[in-house]
């Protein structure tokens, strides 16, 4: 390594050296370490931009609309409570209102990934539904409303749960579909069970479906914690007036 001081103890160098005659230190450890130090520095800098963008809360916000947002997030844990402690067969009947809202969204993504083949089309519907609330978290964070995402991150989960019970159901066939079949009563129909058929995972239905449950229920449960944490901290810089 040609230096022409130390870089550790200022030495004058008269000639290319592996170490220092004074001090005594090694040129290509002493720059290793530097380099970690640097990656360290920048891993720390990254983390604290993730914390400063996932948990600062606005400040001066006004009380009464920080409890409004407290009610609110109440109101979807109590209801996100009920759905993930529902069982995935009772799904059907379990008033589950937002399925609605869900499906709309479901039946876009079949209609935007339609010119992208048979098995992206019938796909489409499962992401449709995924994409919108994901797309939802990313616009409010870049707007830089923590609770906004939060309320996403909640419906992202309440979506997952909702694909579970169709993906549940790629065997049996007894969902009431869009239609009004289902998708033992019409072939090449159900979505999950011509998905299924093709990756040749039939055999894993319940499995995929127990999976999907259990990402929408973490997420469910990440956005009721994550409000929880950015309303006390509002709470804390509220304003005054």
């Amino acid at each position: 390594m040609q230096l022409d001081d130390c870089p550790k103890c200022a030495y004058k160098l008269s000639a290319a050296a592996e170490t220092c005659p004074r001090c005594g230190v090694i040129f290509a450890k002493l720059a290793r370490t530097e380099a970690c130090s640097q990656v360290e520095e920048h891993d720390n800098k990254t983390s604290v931009t993730i914390r400063l963008l996932l948990f600062k809360a606005k400040e001066g916000e006004n009380s009464l609309i920080i409890a409004s947002k407290a009610v609110f997030l109440a109101l979807l844990s109590v209801y996100g409570l009920k759905l993930i402690f529902t069982p995935i067969l009772a799904f059907p009947d379990s008033g589950w209102w937002l399925h609605a809202v869900n499906l709309t969204f479901h039946e876009a993504g079949h209609v935007l990934f339609m010119p992208f083949g048979r098995f992206l089309h019938v796909l489409g519907g499962s992401l449709g539904q995924l994409i919108v609330p994901a797309t939802v978290i990313g616009a409010f964070l870049f707007k830089r409303d923590i609770f906004g995402a939060v309320v996403g991150t909640w419906w992202l989960g309440e979506s997952f749960l909702d694909i579970s019970p169709y993906i549940n159901d790629a065997r049996v066939g007894q969902l009431m579909l869009l239609g009004g079949v289902t998708g033992s009563e019409v072939e090449d129909y159900h979505d999950w069970e011509v998905l299924l058929t093709k990756l040749g995972m039939m055999q894993y239905d319940h499995a995929l479906a127990r999976l999907t449950f259990t990402i929408g229920t973490l997420l469910m449960l990440t956005a009721m914690i994550w409000g929880g944490l950015i309303l006390m901290k509002g709470y804390h810089n509220r304003s005054q007036n």
